[in-house]
């Protein structure tokens, strides 16, 4: 792929996804809402660092800033790692049925493809782990950007999610691919209720205040 994906526009990135090519994806899809999902967390810290409101949380919130700024730069990086992932899978499958190498081949590619969509539900769920903490010490008035951010987390988490699953399927009985669908289900249990309860949480208190 000649084009670095996260230097499109939103429209472009937008279109060549609806395109008919095969990445990017939903993998790719997911590391973007990540990146928007954390890009929210870093919003509300901004908003929050230096007021003197705030000044008890301000380590906190430079300490939070500086980890969602570096887990956005590696959300991008998976949007295009995403799409590389793709390139020795369509290989693998173009080699002919006949051939010893094959199986082999796939093994190899199948496993590349499942572990990047799991380093976005990592991602994502470290995107949480900032949301959540954010939401207790940031900013009431950007309440509503961090609740945004656990949804969009929460969507990305659930696409990288099924993203694992229909690369693992196709290894059954691969010890390798039990353990990655094993940490993605993990994930998603563990941080999709999460998710929601910060969202719901955040939205309840909105309503409570109109």
């Amino acid at each position: 792929m000649a084009e670095n994906l996260c230097d499109l526009s939103c429209a472009e990135f937008a279109g060549l996804l609806a395109a008919k090519v095969p990445a990017p994806g939903g993998g790719g899809a997911a590391a973007m809402a990540g990146a928007l999902a954390v890009a929210l967390c870093s919003m509300a810290g901004n908003f929050t660092a230096g007021k003197a409101r705030y000044a008890a949380v301000e380590d906190d919130m430079q300490r939070i800033l500086n980890e969602a700024e570096s887990l956005r730069a590696d959300l991008l990086a998976l949007v295009e790692a995403d799409a590389h992932a793709f390139e020795p899978l369509a290989q693998a499958y173009k080699i002919p049925a006949d051939d010893p190498g094959k199986t082999r081949a796939l093994e190899t590619a199948l496993h590349g493809a499942c572990a990047v969509p799991l380093d976005i539900m990592r991602a994502c769920a470290h995107a949480l782990d900032l949301l959540e903490e954010m939401g207790e010490k940031g900013s009431r008035m950007m309440r509503s950007d961090v609740g945004c951010g656990a949804a969009l987390a929460a969507g990305a988490l659930r696409a990288a999610h099924l993203t694992v699953l229909v690369n693992t399927t196709s290894l059954a009985g691969d010890p390798v691919a039990r353990a990655f669908e094993d940490e993605a289900d993990e994930l998603l249990s563990s941080y999709i209720p999460r998710a929601d309860t910060l969202a719901a949480g955040i939205a309840a208190a909105i309503r409570e205040e109109a």
